[in-house]
This record gives C-alpha cells, structure tokens and sequence, in this order.
C-alpha cells in the first residue's frame, strides 16, 4: 500500500521489500535494522546525558539479537530469576532484577550473578539484608541493592499498568520510608510511566523528589524505571537528556533508565492467514493467530492493532470482525475495513508487534505459538530462527 495506508512502522524506513509469503505462518518477524535505528537514537542519549540505558527483557526479550542490543545498551533489567538468568547468560552487561518479593531460595540463586537488586519494601530488605550483604562481600563492587519508592504520582490513564493506583503493591511510599533502615542501600528506584513522553517523567521526577530527595544525597545511583517512549518520533529526547544531567549535577548520582518498548517500537509485525470467512450479520474471518494467545494486550489493555492496508470500520469498503481459532467466544482482534475484499489464505500483517508481545504469548487451546523470523530491511535477509510444535505445547503440561 502507499501513502496514507502505510503504518508508522514502514514511514519509519521498516520493512522495505518485506514479503509476507517468504515467512512461516503465523510468525513474529523483527527488522534488525529497525532494531539499530532504535539502538542508534538511545547511544545518542546516553552520550548526551551520561546515563546508562538498560533493556527490560519483560518488554522484549528477543535473545537472537542479544549481539547486536549489547552491542549498545548496558545490561539487562529482569522480574525474575529465569529472566535474570536469561540476561546474564544472552546479553551480559549488568544484571539488574527487581520484583515484589523474593523467596529465600530465589534471593541465593540471585546473589550469586546479579548486580543490583531492587527490594520492594523494608520488611523484604530486611529479611534479605543478612544474605545481601555477605554476598556483596564476597563479591565487591559487584553486587549493588536498592529500594523501590512510589511517589504516589499516577500520570498514566490505563489503571491496569498504573504502579501508583491506589492501593498499588508496587513500592514504598513516603509514610513507609524508614530512613533508619538504609544502611546496605545504595540507590532507589522508581518506576510510573508506561509508553509514555518525556513531559510525564518531568512531573513525575518532580513528585519523587520532594518526597525522597534528600535520601538521595548519601545514595550512588538512581534508576528511572521503563515506560519511557525514548525512540519514537515526537519525544523530547532533549528534555529527557537535561533532566538526567540535573540529576547527575544535583545529587552526584549514577543515572539507569530500563525501558523495553523502546528498544523495540516499530521494529516487528505479526504475519498470518485467512482460514476462513464465514458471515453473521457482518463479515467474519477467522485467522491462524489469536488475540488470546498471541497478542493478549488487544483483549487486556484493551488496544486496537493496525494492520498493513487494513483500516478503520468505514474508511474502506470491506468491512470484517477478524478473529481466533480458539474456543474462546471473546477471542476477537477488532473490526477492520478493506479496499478489496479478503479472501482464504490471504496474508495479513499486524504492525509494531515486538514489544510486550512476543513475551505474552500462550498455548491456550493448543494452539501452536507463532515461529521467529529475523528481516533486515538493509539487505533484504530472512532468517527463521524459531519454530514451534507439540512439544513445546506438552511441555509445559502435567
């Protein structure tokens, strides 16, 4: 399609000459060189600002490009033992693991590669505090830990993915901050936004310091959390990077940003096939891929994906309800008009599918996850580098 029906992801230089047939169907499929586009503008950050940029893998944990991301970004930041494992065995550079609480047996498998863990509360710190602590003794400089404040600040409209609802689970706020407790902690980090410009971290920096600001002035480090839309088109990057430079300048502290998204905005689509175009009322059809298995965020956000060439109901004339193989009667991933009708075995490709994704998929129902592809619109390669079957699907079963 030209013009006005190109999506975001192909005005941005993606994709060019990509074929749909030339992939399995349903796959995920990432343009590297979209990768190093994004790559490149967040080098230009971190030269800039002096921050260190790390990639949180619960957004885009793609480790066939493990190379090529390291390359340029600092480490990794996980929510888990299995991705911290991931991080320090596919990326390398620092470790960084936070989630609401640790077991015991999670916490020593931790200590042993991480490099800096972030607590959740100070009942959870100080359960931890003994082992920590041996543990960065026996490894100094290398193990590093933090405590995570909620400013109480909300500046996202979705209230699923909002850490400062009311009643949040997700950090400390300043009533509960014991400041006779920090001995051990090194830094404090926050994280509020989600998808989200520079102007909403503005505000929200602002709120973390008047409330914890003057913890910061005996700490090494702070880390802005993810959520931080850095490498799309109309951030203000140069905000970002004086904000940084203040806080830098100001407390005399080492800067991390984490995000995910952006690492992988506009970077990946999601290739399938038209099984079936039965009618009820309207156009249906039913695709080789599912909202409920593959792209989950279109039921839990709720968003609306865009396809290539597809658009709104009433822009074009072929209107259909597209929707899953699965059992699931609210397995349905929008309405979408055409300029010409769809037929079975028609290719459709659904845009800016990397992050928050491909780690969301399931095998509900048996279906089978969609396979990995690699494109490098620079040359015009493909690569498969995943296929999935019944195994995989068995596997995680009794």
């Amino acid at each position: 399609m030209e013009g006005e029906d190109l999506t975001e992801t192909r005005r941005r230089g993606a994709f060019r000459g990509f074929e749909p047939a030339r992939v399995p169907s349903p796959s995920f499929v990432v343009d590297r060189a979209a990768i190093q586009h994004n790559l490149d503008i967040l080098a230009e950050v971190m030269n800039a600002s002096g921050a260190s940029i790390i990639l949180a893998l619960k957004g885009f944990s793609m480790f066939a490009l493990a190379d090529q991301i390291s390359a340029v970004l600092k480490g990794t930041t996980a929510s888990s033992v299995h991705e911290a494992r991931l991080g320090q065995e596919e990326f390398g550079g620092e470790v960084h693991v936070y989630a609401p609480a640790f077991t015991e047996d999670e916490m020593a498998q931790l200590l042993a590669f991480a490099n800096h863990i972030v607590f959740n509360s100070f009942s959870q710190w100080q359960l931890h505090r003994s082992a920590a602590l041996r543990a960065a003794a026996a490894r100094p400089g290398q193990l590093r830990f933090g405590i995570r404040v909620n400013p109480q600040h909300s500046e996202g409209a979705t209230a699923i993915y909002d850490p400062c609802a009311p009643y949040s689970r997700m950090g400390v706020v300043k009533e509960e901050f014991r400041p006779d407790a920090l001995e051990g902690i090194s830094g404090l980090h926050f994280h509020t936004l989600c998808e989200q410009g520079a102007e909403p971290l503005e505000r929200t920096l602002k709120a973390v310091l008047e409330q914890f600001g003057p913890y910061l002035r005996n700490m090494e480090w702070i880390n802005l959390g993810g959520g931080h839309h850095i490498t799309k088109d109309d951030y203000n990057r140069q905000l970002l990077i004086d904000l940084i430079i203040g806080l830098r300048e100001e407390y005399g502290l080492k800067v991390y940003l984490e995000p995910g998204e952006a690492i992988a905005i506009h970077t990946g689509v999601l290739v399938s096939t038209v099984l079936d175009l039965p009618k009820n009322g309207m156009n249906l059809a039913i695709l080789d891929t599912s909202a409920t298995c593959h792209m989950p965020d279109v039921l839990e956000m709720p968003y609306r994906p865009e396809i290539w060439g597809a658009g709104n109901p009433g822009e074009h004339e072929y209107l259909y309800r597209l929707g899953g193989q699965t059992c699931l009667a609210g397995d349905v991933i929008g309405d979408f008009s055409f300029p010409e009708a769809i037929r079975t075995g028609q290719r459709l490709v659904f845009d800016d599918m990397s992050h928050y994704t491909m780690v969301k998929t399931t095998t509900f129902n048996g279906i089978p996850l969609p396979s990995i592809c690699t494109y490098d619109s620079r040359d015009g390669s493909y690569e498969v580098i995943r296929e999935f079957g019944y195994e995989d699907f068995k596997g995680r079963l009794s």
